[in-house]
């Protein structure tokens, strides 16, 4: 009855949201770096100059020019010829790609629950402002995935999926990668969240999402038992995705050695993903969403 009762239970996006932080979240849209063109005509603008609604600039007419864009008020007066320019609207695509492995259910706090909350708000912002979205979890590859979402009409699917989807498995986040690029259409956004503890390297599944067409953002997220361990003594350490094991001596001197190890290795994924013009964000779940949202991704650009 119990189990029942726990299945019926109604998901809504205040278990990943406050009411408090959406409503600052409404006020809030995703920037793309990069000129975009997608398939509808959103609310998305860049600077490109086109056929749309709002009027941006005039030219010299040529031939060949489309004769509906000459502005006959101007020929008027000045015996002239000028086409009207006008502000293209552009859609894009938003790309929120999350890892659910078994390690993301580790930390306090976890992992898991930061990277959910993180990709609900960015998806949030995203569908508000009509832009498209598109939600994907991978372990061993894709486990699942939302396509084309756009509205608020999205946000109660996205929050069951998120809800729902448990952190297992192994990791492989090249195969994931493989998957979405190959699916992947247009331009656009691709954020990726993830502890990037993976045992094949980063490398290989960033080179598949850092392509010219789509701004690139990967997102470590880590807790505070990884960025700063409290052991000590004689450990057995097991791996908790496949169970690999290791017996280690917990020393002063090796914790320092690792604590290096770990900057080092935060500091080649930022030098990877700044080579490729991506953009490397490192978040420690002892550290509020909301600020991360409003106060780190606002200084970075990725929201406004």
């Amino acid at each position: 009855m119990a189990e029942d009762a726990k299945h019926n239970k109604q998901v809504k996006i205040t278990d990943l949201l406050s009411a408090e932080f959406m409503a600052r979240l409404d006020s809030l849209d995703i920037l793309s770096k990069r000129v975009l063109r997608g398939v509808l005509h959103g609310e998305r603008r860049s600077k490109r100059r086109g056929q749309s609604v709002e009027f941006a600039d005039h030219r010299p007419y040529v031939s060949g020019d489309d004769l509906r864009f000459i502005d006959w008020n101007i020929y008027g007066r000045l015996d002239q010829l000028f086409l009207k320019l006008f502000l293209e609207e552009q859609d894009l695509t938003v790309h929120v790609l999350i890892d659910v492995s078994a390690s993301q259910a580790f930390g306090d706090p976890s992992k898991e629950m930061y990277i959910k909350k993180l990709a609900a708000a960015l998806c949030y912002i995203s569908m508000v402002n009509n832009n498209r979205v598109n939600l994907t979890a991978f372990s061993d590859g894709i486990v699942g995935q939302l396509k084309n979402m756009r509205g608020r009409g999205y946000l109660r699917q996205m929050t069951e999926f998120l809800m729902a989807t448990p952190c297992q498995g192994v990791s492989d986040f090249d195969a994931a990668a493989s998957q979405l690029a190959a699916s992947r259409i247009g331009s656009g956004i691709v954020i990726v969240l993830s502890d990037f503890f993976f045992k094949e390297g980063f490398e290989p599944g960033l080179k598949r999402l850092a392509t010219k067409n789509y701004d690139l953002y990967a997102m470590q997220v880590l807790c505070p038992q990884e960025i700063n361990p409290d052991l000590t003594g004689d450990l057995k350490l097991v791996d908790i995705e496949d169970y690999d094991t290791a017996e280690v001596t917990i020393s002063g001197a090796l914790m320092k050695y690792y604590k290096k190890n770990l900057t080092a290795y935060c500091n080649d994924i930022k030098d990877f993903c700044t080579r490729r013009g991506g953009t490397y964000v490192l978040a420690n779940t002892s550290s509020p969403v909301e600020r991360m949202v409003l106060n780190y991704l606002r200084r970075i650009r990725l929201v406004r």
